[in-house]
């Protein structure tokens, strides 16, 4: 069994054990860079809340084997209220291209009442590295199809009478980590998005928020990074002692999602063991 079966037989088995959130069944939810990582719990812990799941990836192959995996079980027993949920491949730095997946889910699944705009990517790299075209690059993939997502579902939003929008920052910046600058300064933009788009959109009842994530234990995280220096760093810089998994970030996207979360707009809500 592959390490994505395990995380989402992980979200479905404990969903007794956390919060129901009656107001996102049958919700059409969009999740960027939803085939893996923090992506692929997203997309487990809303298809278990029952909401109509659309997510878009680069990575084709993982994009369709969680589909898969997830219209097997709302096919199966005891599945009842889950809605087999829509995966398109989608290069997000073609702004056309998302664009085409939101109209393809929105067909779907009617109109889109809740944005997760996850998708980024935090390869290391140096000042000296950087050039004028993997600047825009980086900027592209981690900060300019985060506006292009919202101004794509605002319409919908507004049919419905409000929506929400939940933007995925990184307390990378706010720690002044370095070895990643385009990276960082994507992500402490993200925060000045947040908070226009929520002023702007605020008069037709769409709440726009930051989630702020900590040092998420994805595979990629474990793979590449994380070593004894990096544990030493969490367990100095945490005040909670045990890793930061992505089931702790899907978590407070729920409820950001939700209606419990009806006033709350325009803020950031950090999710890092109290390190930042």
């Amino acid at each position: 069994m592959s390490s994505l079966d395990l995380q989402v037989q992980e979200v479905l088995t404990q969903a007794a054990r956390f919060a129901r959130y009656p107001s996102l069944a049958g919700r059409t939810v969009l999740v960027t860079g939803g085939a893996s990582g923090i992506g692929a719990n997203l997309v487990a812990h809303f298809f278990a809340q029952g909401a109509r799941v659309g997510f878009v990836d680069i990575a084709e192959a993982a994009g369709v084997a969680l589909a898969e995996q997830l219209r097997q079980v709302a096919e199966g027993p005891g599945a009842q209220g889950l809605t087999a949920p829509q995966f398109v491949a989608t290069d997000l730095t073609d702004i056309d291209a998302p664009r085409h997946a939101i109209a393809l889910v929105r067909a779907q699944f009617g109109p889109i009442s809740a944005l997760l705009n996850n998708a980024a990517n935090d390869t290391r790299h140096t000042i000296e590295a950087v050039t004028p075209q993997s600047w825009d690059a980086g900027i592209a993939v981690n900060l300019r199809h985060q506006f292009f997502a919202a101004q794509a579902v605002a319409p919908d939003m507004q049919l419905l009478g409000g929506g929400a929008i939940i933007n995925f920052g990184s307390i990378s910046w706010m720690l002044k980590n370095g070895g990643m600058p385009v990276y960082t300064t994507s992500k402490s933009a993200i925060q000045g998005l947040t908070h226009s788009l929520a002023r702007d959109l605020g008069r037709f009842n769409i709440r726009v928020n930051t989630l702020v994530p900590g040092w998420v234990m994805t595979e990629r995280q474990k793979s590449l990074w994380l070593d004894d220096a990096g544990r030493q760093d969490i367990a100095r810089g945490q005040c909670l002692d045990r890793l930061l998994q992505p089931d702790d970030i899907s978590r407070m996207a729920l409820f950001l999602a939700a209606d419990d979360s009806a006033m709350c707009t325009a803020q950031d809500f950090i999710v890092d063991g109290g390190w930042a």
